[in-house]
């Protein structure tokens, strides 16, 4: 198996080594992640500036490495559009440090990571860890290789990826796996007022997360239920059902 890891904390991040040391006894494993934290990058491209890609040495047996100054977008596609490897059999995204639950995968630079994969027709993975401090991915790295030969044997869908989001619990303490559909994820935003040297007002935005009722069966309530949480995701963003009723609408 071929595994292509990235992320969008960038290719020092402790979450993404907690993967390669995970994949590497399982899998063929190359590593092309930005060279830089790149959160809530969504599915960004640069196409203004030049995409600079450097060897990174990994001191794991069996892993290459790939910096790239550009988003986790820009690293799925230069892994898989450029000769750096071979195709992979499976994109593992992650893992990301704080969850990508509900609304927030519209924002995350780790699902679209996984999402650029799948674009490409490759079996896609974001996982992330619903901890902001004490980070330990011991679980979630274990269980993204429990998932991805369960993935690989059963593929999915064309087009469909899955956001796997794991509590900050140890493994004996995880109550289990939910598949789920995505919740609600709403924030009460704050803009700071600044003003630079030269005298230009900039903001810095800030907010707090606004406590949504959510569905037994969301990623949201699954996780704060110390569950992981498995959603397949595809990216058929059509209402269908509204159009046959905008058909009648005199346009």
């Amino acid at each position: 198996m071929r595994v292509l890891l990235t992320n969008d904390d960038g290719i020092h991040s402790a979450g993404i080594q907690a993967l390669w040391q995970q994949f590497s006894s399982v899998a063929e494993v190359t590593v092309v992640a930005p060279d830089s934290e790149k959160s809530a990058t969504s599915q960004a491209i640069t196409v203004h500036q030049p995409i600079y890609v450097d060897e990174q040495v990994i001191e794991q047996a069996g892993v290459r490495g790939w910096r790239v100054v550009g988003t986790p977008t820009d690293c799925v596609k230069i892994a898989l559009e450029t000769n750096i490897m071979e195709p992979p059999d499976l994109i593992v995204s992650g893992i990301n440090h704080g969850p990508n639950i509900g609304t927030d995968v519209l924002y995350s630079g780790t699902v679209s990571a996984a999402i650029e994969g799948a674009l490409h027709g490759i079996p896609a993975i974001a996982v992330s860890l619903d901890a902001r401090e004490n980070f330990d991915f011991t679980a979630a790295a274990q269980f993204a290789v429990t998932l991805a030969r369960q993935f690989i044997q059963n593929p999915l869908p064309p087009r469909t990826l899955l956001n796997v989001n794991v509590p900050a619990l140890p493994p004996d303490q995880i109550a289990g796996v939910s598949i789920t559909k995505l919740g609600r994820r709403e924030y009460r935003n704050a803009f700071h007022p600044h003003q630079d040297p030269r005298g230009r007002i900039y903001y810095w935005m800030s907010g707090e997360i606004v406590d949504c009722d959510n569905e037994p069966d969301t990623d949201v309530a699954a996780v704060k239920a110390g569950r992981i949480s498995v959603t397949p995701i595809h990216f058929d963003l059509t209402k269908y059902n509204l159009m046959d009723a905008l058909t009648s609408w005199k346009l």
